[in-house]
């Protein structure tokens, strides 16, 4: 299963502007808002953090991508490979870095903190020049292995780019079957702006999505653990069995039998 949503944004000469729930992937939703009354006023005039500024972190980030000299260079991340439970998810996007100006805060997504990371997304999403979200599910995870379903759900935010880069720099990640010119960067969410942008989009629409489904599935503490094999998890594994959404293939270390036991909705 794949799920991608995305949306460009109308800056600039050749960059076609769409209408608010345009979309790529087979599901068609509305993103988020919109920035009112131009680029960045969202963020307001006293440059708190997560507006636009000059903070040295992303100051860095921002000028390792402008050595590239492409004219337009995205990122590409992804959340999600290591827990036992819930998708994988993968963000591509492209900056506007016009005029050296930058979203200040925009850092790997682990070094900030969870409500930051929020403001972040929604300033992201509302100045990237385009943006995709994908994500594969745990049972392509189980079916191809973790690796494979991470290609795939790349490869999916790759192509649901409306606007094509000259570069796309992805964190770690070899073999994509894209025909972007990319560059594998090791720990590139620590080094790329782009990178670190993608790497917020998807750890935040991740997140989001085990909050939901610790809704559904109460006990296994998912808005805690996000799906990560805590002590908490591991022992609610044991006395009630893996969920609907639990990766099999990752499992078998804490769960007898497989689906013995297993909780349905």
């Amino acid at each position: 299963m794949n799920d991608s949503e995305c949306r460009i944004n109308g800056f600039g000469r050749g960059i076609r502007k769409t209408t608010q729930g345009e979309a790529c992937g087979r599901e068609r939703r509305a993103t988020e808002e919109t920035a009112q009354g131009g680029f960045f006023e969202a963020c307001g005039e006293g440059r708190r953090r997560g507006a636009v500024g000059k903070s040295a972190v992303t100051a860095r980030l921002f000028g390792y991508d402008s050595a590239y000299g492409a004219a337009v260079v995205a990122g590409m991340d992804e959340a999600g490979r290591g827990p036992l439970a819930g998708p994988v998810v993968c963000a591509c996007c492209v900056m506007d870095m016009r005029g050296g100006r930058f979203i200040d805060g925009i850092n790997d997504s682990k070094r900030v903190s969870e409500r930051l990371r929020e403001e972040l997304y929604g300033l992201i999403t509302a100045g990237a020049l385009d943006y995709c979200v994908a994500r594969e599910s745990e049972e392509t995870i189980d079916r191809i292995n973790i690796l494979n379903a991470t290609k795939l759900c790349m490869k999916s935010a790759a192509e649901g780019l409306k606007i094509t880069p000259d570069v796309l720099l992805v964190d770690a990640v070899t073999g994509l079957d894209i025909k972007i010119k990319y560059v594998p960067i090791i720990r590139g969410d620590a080094a790329s702006y782009n990178i670190a942008a993608a790497s917020i989009l998807a750890k935040v629409t991740r997140d989001r999505l085990m909050r939901e489904y610790d809704k559904i599935y109460p006990e296994y503490g998912f808005t805690a653990n996000k799906g990560y094999g805590t002590a908490r998890h591991i022992a609610a594994l044991k006395k009630y069995g893996p969920s609907p959404i639990h990766r099999k293939t990752f499992i078998k270390n804490f769960v007898c039998g497989g689906a013995e036991g297993s909780l349905s909705v």
